[in-house]
């Protein structure tokens, strides 16, 4: 018998069925699914210190469970001293088993260790139905030691759908367990 992630399941047996019902589609394809998540980590002092895109990747492959790699700038901008190909950031992306075991850690341990937690905001949706999250410090993820960590950084995480409108993306990342807040 083969494992199955609690949140991958939970979205085919309840989620789905629920997501039918309140947006009457006609079809169980129809409904919107999470397709990736994106975690993205820019290091500005990247550009002077080159062994902080080594910490990040190795701090971020630690959160993530999967080898992180360094973006590089795409053009020279004088005025931060960059030049093209410099690294200057860290990034991975998730898909099916991993993608849901990652979302599951990050709604029911991660999230809940952040200082004065009241939710996450609704403004993050673009209108293609993805929804960005900020996060200002990377120790809140149990994996990070905290006695380690030379330098606190945020993070973007990103959750790709195939939602067509910001309301069905909003319904189904509230079913996966993202704590939006209420106005």
């Amino acid at each position: 018998m083969s494992y199955t992630p609690r949140l991958k399941k939970k979205y085919k047996e309840t989620i789905v069925t629920n997501l039918i019902s309140e947006f009457d589609y006609s079809s169980p394809m129809q409904a919107p699914k999470l397709e990736k998540v994106c975690l993205n980590q820019g290091i500005g002092r990247a550009v002077a210190d080159k062994k902080l895109i080594d910490q990040a990747v190795e701090e971020m492959t630690l959160i993530t469970g999967q080898k992180a790699i360094a973006t590089k700038s795409k053009k020279d901008i004088s005025n931060f001293i960059l030049r093209k190909g410099m690294p200057i950031g860290v990034k991975t992306v998730f898909r099916g088993d991993k993608m849901y075991e990652f979302v599951d850690r990050l709604v029911s341990v991660a999230m809940p260790r952040t200082r004065d937690f009241r939710g996450i905001s609704n403004k993050g949706f673009d209108k293609f139905g993805n929804y960005t999250l900020g996060i200002k410090e990377q120790i809140i993820f149990p994996e990070i030691d905290i006695d380690k960590v030379k330098n606190i950084t945020g993070m973007d995480i990103t959750f790709v759908t195939t939602a067509k409108t910001k309301k069905e993306a909003m319904a189904l990342l509230s079913a996966l367990g993202l704590p939006f807040k209420t106005n």
